[in-house]
């Protein structure tokens, strides 16, 4: 039963008492199955980062008709998420989930065997395509089954699976090139991947009852969509959490370059400068949901955030740019420390904002969450090296001027201090 004075999710929407989801009350399961289901395309871009050398010369293919396959995988989640989400609003959960998860098993099982490069990128984006429906329908059953401070404290949990993954992924990545070669990496992803179907298929259900779901095809999705981009202050944290999210893919772009090429670091110290923000961002995101939420206002943590970004971002760029003189790698290191870390704040609270103005379209809102970030993050990533391999200037820039878009947008179309219409 809810604690006294709350109402369960339904409850609250429909003004009408119902049970509280089984799947609720086995909070820890399903954080683990979320977690797993958004930490899976983490896992299918990174993990294959350190085989890259290795597709090359095994498929005789160009360096940068091997990256396309990157950005195949990236722009299938991109897309996939906007086909995904308005189908699990008008079918459920369950069944656009589990038919992702096949097809992802699929695809990911033939990139393993293909003989050339040209069908690895149409297979990785099938696979891209496929594996968005975790991400998507994750955040659409946290929204299913959380409202207000609950959810913002689930995202903050979900944090803490989900961030781990970049980090571990080329780890292991490099440990299966110990014993195998590239084509190892795929038949490791279908194996996680048959293991997470199963897990939905047996643990995961339903979410989403018939009453509140969507009728019509495309032409109402679209509709839905539309109605959703005309909500300003919808729109305003979706931009907010987008921009934000494009300062942590410049950072992820260009990290490695600055810290080994500019500031003459080993590998190995990359490896531990990248975990140790990673830990940042996790600890702050758990601060959040632990400490902060239910005792100040999401918005007020969302800004301070997106503040801490927009100074940390500011620093970087005074440092990089000469301003302080000639500085080293501990400064740096420890402006992208902040960076990071402020994203534990900036992240979870523009998703549990803008999904709690959505009750009737979680599935479609959560699709354009997910789609504005990754087409945003993939815009700002090229331009970190627009200026050569000789400064990390232009890493710094784009950062500033994602922060200071995200704290804008968050600003002037979310109004925080005045009451939510």
């Amino acid at each position: 039963m809810p604690e006294s004075g709350q109402k369960t999710t339904r409850e609250h929407i429909t003004g009408t008492p119902v049970a509280v989801p089984a799947a609720r009350r086995a909070s820890l399961l399903v954080t683990l199955v979320l977690g797993g289901l958004t930490a899976l395309p983490p896992l299918s871009m990174d993990m294959y980062l350190p085989a890259l050398p290795e597709v090359t010369r095994s498929l005789t293919a160009p360096a940068a008709t091997v990256q396309l396959t990157l950005t195949a995988c990236l722009a299938g989640m991109a897309l996939g998420q906007l086909v995904v989400g308005p189908m699990s609003d008008k079918w459920g959960r369950r069944r656009p989930l589990l038919a992702g998860m096949v097809v992802y098993v699929l695809a990911t099982a033939v990139c393993a065997f293909v003989p050339g490069a040209e069908l690895l990128i149409a297979f990785r984006l099938l696979q891209g395509l496929a594996g968005a429906a975790g991400i998507v329908i994750a955040r659409a059953v946290v929204r299913d089954l959380y409202d207000g401070v609950e959810m913002a404290r689930f995202f903050s949990t979900l944090m803490l699976i989900s961030g781990v993954a970049p980090v571990i992924a080329p780890l292991i990545g490099g440990q299966i090139l110990r014993v195998t070669d590239w084509r190892g990496v795929f038949h490791v992803l279908a194996v996680i991947g048959v293991l997470l179907t199963v897990v939905v298929w047996r643990f995961l259900h339903e979410t989403l009852p018939p009453e509140r779901r969507q009728e019509g095809g495309v032409g109402q999705a679209l509709r839905t969509m539309r109605g959703l981009l005309a909500d300003r202050v919808f729109t305003g944290y979706m931009l907010a959490g987008g921009l934000a999210f494009a300062a942590l893919f410049a950072y992820i772009s260009a990290s490695p370059f600055v810290v080994q090429e500019i500031y003459g670091a080993s590998p190995q110290t990359f490896s531990l400068l990248f975990g140790l923000n990673s830990i940042g961002l996790v600890a702050v995101g758990q601060i959040n949901g632990k400490l902060l939420v239910g005792r100040v206002s999401l918005d007020k943590a969302l800004g301070f955030g997106l503040s801490v970004i927009l100074l940390a971002a500011t620093a970087l760029l005074l440092m990089t740019s000469g301003a302080f003189g000639e500085v080293g790698l501990v400064p740096v290191a420890a402006g992208l420390f902040v960076l990071m870390s402020a994203m534990g704040l900036a992240m979870p609270n523009t998703n549990a904002q803008a999904l709690m103005r959505t009750p009737h379209a979680a599935g479609s809102a959560s699709a354009l969450l997910g789609t504005s970030s990754f087409l945003i993050g993939a815009i700002a990533s090229p331009l970190v090296g627009i200026a050569g391999e000789r400064t990390a200037v232009p890493m710094a820039v784009v950062q500033l001027a994602c922060a200071a878009a995200s704290l804008t947008c968050f600003l002037l179309l979310c109004r925080p201090w005045r009451p939510t219409p």
